[in-house]
């Protein structure tokens, strides 16, 4: 059999693991760079099938592939776990060939444990980072909601307290003065103003409807809202599944709404408005378009709103995307894979 592999003798001083193994996976040649990565003889590395030192937990993948392989399909860049005689675990990537006519596995894997184990800490270092940053949004989403309760709760029943009490003079005292009647009719108004503010600013600092009944009602009555308060008409159009999208997600998607809303207000001279929430596939499309002034996006500044924005489609491992033309309104889009 040895006489068969004679051709692969130039591989002996090759840096990467060179082996060949038989259909029933075994090994029948290996290059001294094997020995020395698996720390076995060769005579070790013979007696026992490949399996036998692969990592456990990826057995299946392997397994998987090695069919695979068998079928004709050649492996390439394939990585998996080997553990050494000495019990370390080794990152190496595989290309392989299977020759049918010899049923012999031809392969050649490179060691890229130093790589990995850096991008394995990289990730882990992200998802630490991710879960501060989802534990932060969450608190500040606690204290929004706090905050909006006291304020419909507390502010909103107190004025309303007032205003019957302004009432019930207005309605019961027949001899005061035509400039107290004014002042108190006023008085009226202004406190029914201060009863919606209040209700309007509690909901934009914590939409409770957003839990109760979900981000396409949420959505739904903060565009009817907007377009009462600005008389600028805001069309909210959905074709996705909302299920499909977690708390974080549609709470991110309502913040980004508000900010591009309040953009509109303050800069675009907008005479309509458009939200729509599309899916394609996996991928979910949030976007806000206006007829409005538009800017030149070269001279684009970084405003704390759009840091906002963008930080938010970060978190939930989205993109925001900003489109913009003189004089042909702007489009905000955020997409997001589900």
């Amino acid at each position: 059999m040895n006489s068969e592999f004679e051709m692969f003798d130039f591989f002996d001083h090759s840096p990467d693991l060179v082996c060949i193994a038989d259909k029933d996976g075994y090994f029948k040649k290996v290059n001294p760079a094997v020995v020395a990565k698996l720390g076995y003889t060769e005579e070790e590395l013979f007696s026992r099938p490949v399996k036998s030192f692969i990592y456990p937990g990826d057995l299946d993948i392997t397994n998987q592939e090695r069919a695979k392989l068998l079928k004709g399909e050649a492996l390439h860049n394939f990585q998996n776990r080997y553990v050494s005689k000495q019990g370390d675990i080794l990152w190496l990537e595989w290309t392989s060939l299977y020759f049918s006519d010899r049923e012999i596995v031809f392969a050649i894997a490179k060691d890229i444990t130093a790589r990995k184990l850096a991008e394995i800490e990289i990730e882990e270092k992200y998802k630490r980072f991710k879960s501060l940053a989802t534990h932060f949004k969450s608190r500040i989403e606690e204290n929004r909601k706090y905050l909006g309760i006291e304020l419909h709760e507390e502010l909103a029943q107190l004025a309303s307290v007032i205003k019957m009490d302004i009432d019930w003079i207005n309605e019961h005292e027949t001899g005061l003065h035509t400039n107290s009647k004014s002042r108190i009719e006023h008085a009226l108004v202004v406190s029914e103003m201060l009863i919606n503010a209040a209700r309007r600013i509690s909901f934009s600092i914590s939409p409770n409807i957003l839990d109760e009944l979900g981000l396409n009602a949420a959505l739904e009555w903060h565009c009817k809202e907007f377009s009462i308060l600005n008389s600028i008409p805001c069309l909210f159009e959905a074709e996705y599944d909302e299920t499909a999208l977690t708390h974080e997600m549609k709470l991110d998607f309502f913040r980004i709404c508000q900010e591009s809303l309040m953009n509109v207000i303050y800069h675009a001279e907008a005479k309509k408005v458009i939200i729509t929430i599309k899916e394609d596939g996996n991928t979910i499309y949030l976007s806000i378009t206006d007829d409005g002034k538009g800017f030149d996006q070269h001279q684009l500044k970084a405003s704390p709103g759009l840091h906002s924005m963008i930080e938010r489609a970060a978190s939930i491992q989205g993109q925001l995307k900003i489109e913009s033309e003189m004089g042909k309104g702007t489009t905000i889009t955020v997409i997001v894979a589900k």
